[in-house]
């Protein structure tokens, strides 16, 4: 793994990670019909649920932090979202928002991006930069749940404040990732016809 991943994961320099200028410039696609524009719309309504599920997570570690909320309410709370439910009946504690992300970047990874690779160099290296960056977001989604894990066996100010720590770099890597994604892969998709 590159240094850069790594200090991506450590936090000590993720925010340099995730600056616009170390990504490749995003190839520009000439006469992308309204049509052709659907299924990067689709795309970023996928990340709009990712979202909101991020908002939700948020404003529980901001009520579980005030102490306006017991730490095992705002676990029940997180237990119920809709993305989390489903995922637990294939054992991952991460929840369904863990694993639906990991589909998502799946589908992405050995489908979507090798096909869009090989329309240009350009959208080689700029999905070449999005692959890295699932790394990194996978490797915070383990991180965090091994820190929550930690933090619900011993619950304590320091075990808290490291799983909050990882989740909102998770968040900003997330957030940033996604902008980035939809920007350079989103119009590809129905100008090269890449899904249905």
């Amino acid at each position: 793994m590159s240094d850069r991943r790594t200090a991506a994961i450590d936090g000590a320099k993720w925010p340099s990670f995730l600056d616009d200028s170390t990504r490749p410039e995003i190839p520009k696609l000439e006469g992308v019909t309204e049509a052709q524009r659907g299924p990067g719309r689709h795309l970023a309504e996928v990340h709009d649920s990712f979202r909101e599920n991020m908002r939700t997570l948020r404003r529980l570690i901001e009520a579980a932090d005030k102490g306006e909320a017991e730490a095992r309410a705002a676990k029940e709370a997180a237990e119920n979202l809709p993305l989390l439910a489903n995922y637990r009946r294939f054992g991952n504690l991460c929840g369904q928002h863990c694993a639906i992300i990991e589909m998502h970047h799946s589908i992405e990874d050995q489908m979507i991006f090798p096909a869009l690779g090989a329309k240009s160099g350009g959208f080689r290296a700029v999905v070449e930069r999005l692959k890295a960056e699932h790394d990194v977001v996978h490797r915070l989604l383990e991180r965090l749940i091994e820190e929550l894990e930690t933090l619900m066996q011993k619950p304590d100010a320091g075990r808290f404040a490291a799983a909050r720590e990882t989740y909102d770099a998770l968040e900003s890597v997330l957030n940033s990732h996604f902008g980035y994604e939809e920007a350079g892969i989103g119009d590809a998709l129905g100008y090269f016809n890449l899904v249905d």
